[in-house]
């Protein structure tokens, strides 16, 4: 205390002059409109700002629950989609009776490994068994097809990639299917070949390239662009050179399709044909 008074009497002219400008100060605001409304004027910006700058702070924080909340709010869109549900159709006469079933759903995971220059490329996702994800889904991401689920655990999936010396998907251009295969001595995480398209099928760069709802997928999911064409001598069919749409580098959310139809139509196919 004896301190606390000692530093007041050495700095008292001091401690006087800043209660007097205060004085001064309240007394000039409280007579002068003006100088009123500019002092106004001025303290509200500074505490916008600095309200706006804290706003920030707090949105960078939270980044990761609003990234979960939109993929989240995509995984419930892709739900709805008319690529996700199946068309049952009885004719009879005049009579039509149409009735929508779905037929995929999505379940949203979030990358936390990722590989894209190996020969033999895999992501790992926080989604498994718990989550409903099984082996042999398709997985997508927001630009387009990821891979395939090869195994799962409780609670992670191991995904093969599009970039995989033994992936294969079966893709549709300008009404062609092909099977397109990512060719392991490119080793370019944004090409990919499409093959099997007869040499006939007018093809050009720019032309979209989508799954075919042969497989995994369901009909129209982008897969990416023609970037150019080839005819090898000899050959009926068309190499065609694809730019992926996926950006496999930056990945950090995809869904895993899940065809609720897969294992009736597995069972059927696993039928022997009749002679």
């Amino acid at each position: 205390m004896r301190n606390l008074w000692i530093f007041v009497s050495k700095y008292n002219a001091f401690f006087l002059f800043c209660i007097f400008f205060i004085i001064s100060l309240t007394l000039l605001l409280n007579n002068n409109t003006y100088q009123r409304a500019w002092t106004l004027n001025v303290s509200n910006q500074f505490i916008g700002r600095i309200y706006e700058q804290t706003s920030y702070f707090k949105n960078y924080l939270h980044l990761e629950e609003v990234n979960n909340s939109l993929a989240l709010e995509n995984a419930r869109l892709k739900n709805e989609l008319r690529s996700s549900f199946l068309i049952d159709r009885a004719e009879k006469h005049i009579v039509t009776d149409s009735v929508r079933k779905q037929q995929y759903s999505y379940i949203v995971a979030r990358v936390v490994n990722n590989s894209i220059h190996l020969r033999n490329n895999y992501l790992i996702i926080n989604r498994g068994t718990r989550h409903g994800v099984e082996r042999g889904m398709g997985v997508t991401g927001p630009d387009g097809i990821v891979g395939v689920v090869r195994e799962v655990s409780e609670n992670f999936a191991r995904v093969q990639s599009v970039l995989h010396a033994e992936s294969r998907f079966s893709a549709n251009v300008n009404g062609s299917i092909g099977s397109l295969v990512w060719e392991e001595e490119n080793m370019d995480s944004k090409t990919a070949t499409l093959k099997d398209v007869p040499g006939h099928v007018k093809v050009k760069p720019g032309d979209l390239v989508t799954t075919s709802g042969y497989s995994l997928f369901p009909m129209g999911i982008r897969i990416g662009t023609v970037k150019r064409t080839e005819l090898k001598s000899g050959n009926s069919f068309l190499d065609i050179e694809v730019t992926l749409s996926t950006d496999f580098s930056s990945l950090q959310y995809v869904y895993v399709v899940n065809n609720l139809l897969a294992k009736e139509q597995q069972a059927i196919e696993a039928q022997p044909q009749m002679p």
